[in-house]
């Protein structure tokens, strides 16, 4: 029983700790609108990882069969929403920046609340499919999560959400380190210009082979 927990733990860490689009957006986030809404995005990512988690420890091998053939189009979809949000943050940031309003920027709009901010987060993580491919290949890969008790899937789903959780809030409350030493009205407008740049590309690897 432990040793599902642990394993969740781990497989937790092994789908959250790299750095990519996810992690960028929950950082661009707490920078400029503060801990509520990074913490928000970062639960509801959290929360992504833990049904990925439960679904491949209840479902085990068939979910990647059933996955895949649907892959291509996901990752289609996830890069077009980043490529939006991309473009929209780029937007935001080039009109506060004419209208000198940067640091004025109404916090209720867009992603800027953490209702709003939890909601659009779990919807694009729910959008890859690596993850539950991931998952489900750890599930498979382990003696006392394959075709477990409801107990044992329990555990593994809870170590991999608390996991998920621990370092998603991590990034965010980096994001708001950051959103504090850069407050000004340039650093805003610095950290906006490569935080759109940066999600843009991530968009573009996304539809590259692997």
């Amino acid at each position: 029983m432990t040793g599902a927990f642990l394993a969740g733990l781990v497989a937790g860490y092994g789908v959250a700790v790299p750095v990519g689009a996810i992690a960028i957006l929950i950082l661009g986030l707490s920078a400029r609108t503060g801990f509520r809404v990074g913490a928000a995005a970062a639960l509801a990512v959290a929360t992504a990882d833990g049904l990925y988690a439960a679904a491949a420890a209840l479902g085990g091998a068939g979910l990647a069969g059933i996955v895949a053939p649907v892959a291509g189009p996901l990752r289609v979809v996830a890069a077009l929403v980043l490529l939006g949000l991309a473009g929209h943050g780029l937007w935001r940031t080039w009109s506060a920046r004419r209208t000198r309003e940067v640091a004025e920027a109404p916090v209720g709009r867009g992603l800027k609340s953490p209702g709003r901010a939890y909601a659009a987060l779990l919807g694009l993580t729910l959008l890859n499919p690596a993850t539950v491919v991931y998952f489900a290949a750890l599930v498979l890969g382990r003696q006392d999560t394959a075709d477990p008790d409801v107990a044992t899937a329990a555990l593994f789903v809870a170590g991999a959400f608390l996991a998920s959780a621990s370092w998603q809030l991590v990034v965010a409350g980096g994001g708001t380190m950051v959103g504090r030493a850069l407050a000004g009205p340039r650093g805003r407008l610095v950290t906006g210009l490569v935080s759109s740049a940066l999600i843009a590309a991530l968009a573009v690897a996304t539809l590259l082979p692997d």
